[in-house]
């Protein structure tokens, strides 16, 4: 295949100094991406070849071949003189391997410099010690429970590939509750951390099938979602075993029950296994996850983290920006979201409603409407809602609800005319029915369809969990105000709250997901 002028750009960078990323930087690619993008395209076969191929003609140019350099160094080795001979032999090997001479033919691109290990500077500190502990085999599973920004996922990225790198015979797998998410989470996690250590060219990443294969030995890291059950026991190995398991966003899964299953039918063969969970605790102490990390066995080690632990340079100015932002407007959410703290408590999901009037001095002040609506017939409610947001105080007004069941699409959009929607008020819906979303522009109304993505719905009642405040008249939205008061988490078959966010009694909830969709989908971006 034909190489992009991008690509031949990133190869003749990538010869200047043999560092992937600043190659990938150099040649155009965004820094934010060059990590993912330099190791995919050294796994590349054309890309391997085209810089082969400028290899060999900078040697020429040069008039340097192995026979030369293989000279030299006999030369300086049989000599009686007292030469710097140690200097030059250095200077010679450098030069060999950046021409790539003491590598095989047909691995012309693989690294072989020795591999040493973590460089400290890559590490927070409050990873260091567990760095020493899984050395020394110390235990058999970490838990790192962790606040925005605290690295916990970098930090394990980074310990697979030293695992892997330590372990000839060991593969390891990633695993997130839905299989959709695992691209731009775990996948680009590793492929940065491949870079980060300098193993660019060691390993193979590819995305049809997902999976990063290390080129000298053949071992794989594989990615599994766990709503596929199927697809988690079929990986076999073709030698040595699974030995690693990542599970991310632990909280996700359906309780300590689903989590022992995925061990039990994963981890097996060999005499070493590790497993890293790591999320971010869920705001109810009551909730699974954090009682799962309460009380560890002997077998389990604990490490709780935040982004207060780790250079701010790492982090960057907006993300700061953003952690005092909430901590001045919200210091509950700000404690849970950044510092990892389950301040909540029972099993309900919003702990930040304002059930009140809202007088109609206040809906005079409202000069930005956002209209939502969630389709439904029966048993399932129809619901439409009106909204306003005051983004400066971080506060939701909920101030108007229209519910029903067996009704038309024809009679729906009837019923929203006659409560005041004119052409020009946007009203946000459902993309799940295209045909009802287009029988509301014949009617009139100016609908459009909510963007969904992995983990829209998860972001998006985060998001209103992270509000200062959501208000609602429950004179005026009594459904409404019901389901928000009502909507807990989903607990397992002991009872124990799960993170799950449940489907169901929560019609006028996705209305306004629907009808804030813009908002907190520029956020998440």
């Amino acid at each position: 295949m034909k190489l992009t002028e991008k690509q031949k750009r990133f190869c003749e960078e990538y010869l200047i100094d043999l560092n992937a990323t600043q190659a990938a930087i150099r040649a155009g690619y965004a820094e934010k991406t060059a990590r993912v993008i330099a190791a995919q395209n050294l796994s590349k076969l054309n890309i391997q070849q085209y810089i082969a191929g400028l290899r060999d003609a900078q040697a020429e140019r040069a008039g340097i071949t192995s026979d030369f350099v293989v000279a030299e160094l006999y030369r300086v080795a049989a000599s009686d003189t007292e030469l710097k001979g140690s200097d030059k032999i250095k200077a010679l090997e450098l030069l060999g391997r950046h021409l790539g001479m003491f590598e095989p033919q047909q691995d012309r691109e693989v690294n072989t410099a020795v591999y040493s290990g973590i460089p400290a500077a890559l590490i927070a500190p409050a990873f260091q010690p567990v760095l020493l502990d899984i050395m020394e085999g110390a235990h058999t599973e970490y838990d790192f429970p962790g606040g925005r920004g605290s690295t916990k996922s970098s930090f394990i990225a980074l310990e697979i590939i030293d695992i892997i790198m330590r372990h000839d015979d060991m593969h390891a797998v990633a695993i997130r509750k839905v299989g959709n998410t695992l691209r731009d989470s775990c996948y680009a996690k590793i492929c940065w951390a491949i870079s980060a250590l300098s193993l660019d060219a060691e390993f193979e990443c590819t995305v049809s099938p997902m999976e990063i294969t290390r080129r000298s030995t053949g071992q794989k890291i594989y990615f599994r979602g766990a709503d596929k059950p199927d697809k988690m026991k079929s990986i076999t190995p073709k030698s040595g075993y699974l030995g690693v398991m990542w599970l991310e966003e632990m909280d996700q899964f359906a309780g300590e029950s689903e989590l022992r299953s995925m061990k039990q039918s994963v981890i097996r063969g060999g005499e070493e296994a590790i497993v890293f969970c790591s999320f971010n605790p869920p705001k109810s102490a009551n909730n699974w996850a954090n009682d799962y990390v309460l009380s560890p066995p002997e077998s389990r080690l604990v490490t709780r983290s935040d982004y207060l632990t780790v250079p701010k340079k790492w982090l960057g100015k907006p993300f700061l920006d953003l952690a005092e932002e909430l901590k001045a407007k919200n210091p509950a959410a700000y404690e849970n979201e950044y510092l990892g703290k389950a301040n909540g408590s029972g099993g309900n999901v919003f702990d930040n409603l304002e059930l009140r009037t809202i007088t109609d001095d206040e809906l005079a002040q409202f000069d930005n409407i956002l209209n939502g609506v969630d389709w439904g017939w029966y048993p399932d409610l129809y619901a439409f809602v009106r909204v306003y947001y005051d983004a400066a105080r971080m506060t939701l007004y909920i101030w108007q609800e229209f519910t029903c069941n067996k009704k038309s699409n024809r009679e729906t959009a009837e019923q929203l005319i006659a409560l005041g929607i004119t052409a020009a008020d946007i009203v946000t819906c459902d993309s799940a029915e295209e045909k009802s979303v287009s029988d509301y522009r014949s009617f009139g109304i100016n609908a459009r369809a909510a963007e969904k993505g992995p983990e829209s719905r998860r972001y998006s009642f985060k998001w209103l969990q992270s509000l200062v405040k959501i208000v609602i008249d429950p004179q005026r939205c009594p459904t409404a105000a019901k389901e928000f008061a009502h909507y807990e988490y989903e607990r397992d078959k002991d009872g124990n709250v799960i993170s799950g966010y449940p489907d169901g009694d929560d019609h006028c909830i996705d209305a306004v997901r629907y009808a804030t969709n813009r908002i907190w989908k520029r956020r998440g971006q």
